[in-house]
C-alpha cells in the first residue's frame, strides 16, 4: 500500500511538472517573439520598455561609485542606502502634498540677453496654469491680480558664504516676501506671477532640443561657471561647476526616464540609450549629481530648526498636518541622523582672504545664471528651469548667506515659494540618484557595446533584458 501511495505522488508530481513546462513553453517562445519583433524594429527603448514594466525591480549598482563622494562627507552607499529606504520615498510623498504641488512662477519675461527664437515641437512644451479656485486659499492672498483667461490646454488634464552650522532658531514668525539674493526674478513682485500644478506638469521630455537649447548651456557653463582645471584644489572653485553640472545631469535623467519613444502611439517610457550617452557614460557627472544631491540635502536639514516650525497652510488641516508630520520625518530620520548626520560641510568653505571675494564671484555668476532660465524658449522646462534654480538658490542662501559685516547670517529667513522649490529640487535629485542606482549598470552595458561592436548590440540586449526577468518566475517551472 506504501508503495502504492508513492507511486500516485510521483504520477501527481510528474503531471504538475509536466503542465508548468508546458506553460513555460508556451510563454518563452512569446517573449522571444515579442523580443526579436522589438529587435527588428531597431527600437531598443521599446525594448526596455518591454521587459522592465513590472513591480520588482533589483537595484542594480554601479561599482565604480564606491568611498566618500568628492568635497561631500558621506559614501554613495550610503546614499544609495538612505535613498532608496528613507528619503526617495517621503519626498515622493512630501512633492504630492497641497503645499508643495503649486508653485508660484514668472513665465513670461522677455530673455535680457538675446531675442526669444526658441521652439518647441511638442505640445508637452506649454504649461498648465491653475485657474484661481484650484490653489489653496492662503496662497491666493499673495497674489492680487488674476489669471489670464485664455489658459493653455493642460495636458489633456492629466498629471503626467566663514560658516557656522547653525541657522534661524528662533519661532517660526510666518511667511515674508523677500527677494534672494542669488537669483535674478523679484519674489515679491507678484504682478506677473501664476500659480502652477506641479504635479500636471511633469519635468519629462519636450522636445525642446537644437540651437536654442544647445545656447542655455554653452552660456551657463562658458560664461558662468567654466569648468575648474585638473589638480584644483580650491574646494569654493569647484563648487558652482559642480552644482550646475549635478543639475544638468538630473534633468537629462528625467528626460530620458520619461520619453516619448513613439509620438504617432503616444507612447512614454525609458530611454537608456539617452541615459548613458548624456550622463552614466561620464564619471565625473554623475559623482556631481550625488554632490549636489548632498549640497541641497545639507541645506534642508540645516534649515530644520525653520523648517519644522513653518506653516504649511493650505486651509486643510489634515493636509497640512500630513504635510508637517513628513517635514518632521525628513528632517529627522534617525537613519539620516546615524549614516549621513552632515552631508555637506559648508564650514570649510571661505575661510582664507580670498574667501569674501570668490563668494562675491560665485553669487554674481549665479544671479546670471537665474537670469538665463528667461531665455529657455519652452515654457515648461522654463517652469523646471526656474524652480531648481531657486531651490539651488535657495540652497546657496542658507548655506552661505553673511550679514554686511560679512559674518554668517543666523538670521536667514526663507519665503513660501523658497521652501516649495528647494524640496522639489530635493526631490528631483534623489528620483534621479534612485533612477541611476537602478538603471545606470544596464545602460551602461548597452552603451558601450553599441560603441564598440554594433553586431554584437542586440546579443547584448537580449542578455541585459533577459536578466531582468524575476528569477522568482523561474521558481514556478522547477
Amino acid at each position: 500500500m506504501a508503495k502504492a501511495g508513492v507511486k500516485v505522488k510521483e504520477a501527481d508530481r510528474a503531471k504538475q511538472s509536466e503542465r508548468r513546462w508546458s506553460s513555460c513553453a508556451v510563454f518563452v517562445p512569446l517573449i522571444s517573439v515579442a523580443i526579436a519583433l522589438a529587435v527588428s524594429s531597431g527600437n531598443s527603448a521599446s525594448i526596455v520598455s518591454l521587459l522592465t514594466n513590472r513591480s520588482c525591480r533589483c537595484p542594480q549598482e554601479l561599482q565604480k561609485y564606491t568611498g566618500v563622494v568628492e568635497d561631500c562627507c558621506c559614501e554613495y552607499e550610503t546614499v544609495n542606502s538612505l535613498n532608496g529606504e528613507v528619503l526617495h520615498p517621503l519626498l515622493q510623498k512630501l512633492v504630492r502634498t497641497p503645499f508643495f504641488r503649486f508653485f508660484k512662477v514668472k513665465l513670461w519675461c522677455d530673455c535680457p540677453f538675446w531675442p526669444d527664437d526658441g521652439m518647441c515641437r511638442l505640445r508637452d512644451c506649454s504649461v498648465c496654469e491653475c485657474p484661481e479656485n484650484e490653489f489653496p486659499e492662503p496662497f491666493r492672498n499673495s497674489l492680487k491680480h488674476n489669471l489670464p483667461s485664455d489658459n493653455l490646454q493642460c495636458q489633456e488634464g492629466k498629471p503626467q558664504a566663514i560658516v557656522d552650522r547653525t541657522l534661524d532658531s528662533r519661532t517660526f514668525r510666518g511667511w515674508i516676501e523677500a527677494d534672494n539674493p542669488w537669483t535674478s526674478d523679484d519674489e515679491t513682485d507678484n504682478s506677473e506671477m501664476t500659480y502652477v500644478n506641479l504635479l500636471l506638469n511633469p519635468e519629462r521630455y519636450t522636445g525642446y532640443t537644437g540651437p536654442s537649447a544647445r545656447r542655455i548651456w554653452d552660456a551657463i557653463y562658458s560664461e558662468n561657471c567654466p569648468k575648474y582645471t585638473s589638480g584644483e584644489v580650491c574646494q569654493e572653485k569647484k563648487v558652482l561647476y559642480k552644482l550646475i553640472s549635478g543639475l544638468h545631469s538630473s534633468i537629462s535623467i528625467h528626460i530620458a526616464a520619461d520619453y516619448l519613444l513613439d509620438e504617432a502611439a503616444n507612447m512614454w517610457d525609458k530611454n537608456l540609450e539617452m541615459l548613458y550617452d548624456r550622463v552614466v557614460r561620464y564619471p565625473d557627472r554623475v559623482g556631481n549629481l550625488y554632490f549636489t544631491f548632498l549640497f541641497v540635502l545639507r541645506a534642508v536639514t540645516k534649515a530644520a530648526n525653520y523648517l519644522e516650525v513653518a506653516e504649511y497652510d493650505t486651509g486643510n488641516p489634515t493636509e497640512d498636518a500630513s504635510t508637517l508630520f513628513l517635514m518632521k520625518q525628513l528632517l529627522y530620520d534617525p537613519k539620516l541622523q546615524a549614516a549621513c548626520p552632515l552631508p555637506f560641510d559648508e564650514a570649510k568653505l571661505w575661510k582664507g582672504k580670498s574667501g569674501p571675494l570668490l563668494k562675491q564671484t560665485l553669487q554674481r555668476q549665479f544671479r546670471n545664471i537665474s537670469a538665463l532660465m528667461d531665455c529657455v524658449g519652452c515654457e515648461k522646462c522654463r517652469l523646471w528651469g526656474k524652480l531648481q534654480v531657486l531651490g539651488l538658490g535657495t540652497a546657496l542662501k542658507i548655506l552661505f548667506s553673511v550679514d554686511s559685516q560679512n559674518q554668517p547670517d543666523t538670521l536667514v529667513q526663507l519665503q513660501r515659494n523658497e521652501v516649495i522649490a528647494l524640496v522639489n529640487l530635493l526631490s528631483r535629485l534623489s528620483e534621479s540618484i534612485q533612477f541611476v542606482h537602478e538603471w545606470g549598470l544596464l545602460s551602461e552595458k548597452l552603451g558601450k557595446v553599441q560603441r564598440s561592436d554594433p553586431a554584437a548590440y542586440d546579443i547584448t540586449k537580449w542578455h541585459g533584458l533577459w536578466e531582468l526577468i524575476p528569477g522568482s518566475w523561474f521558481a514556478r517551472f522547477s
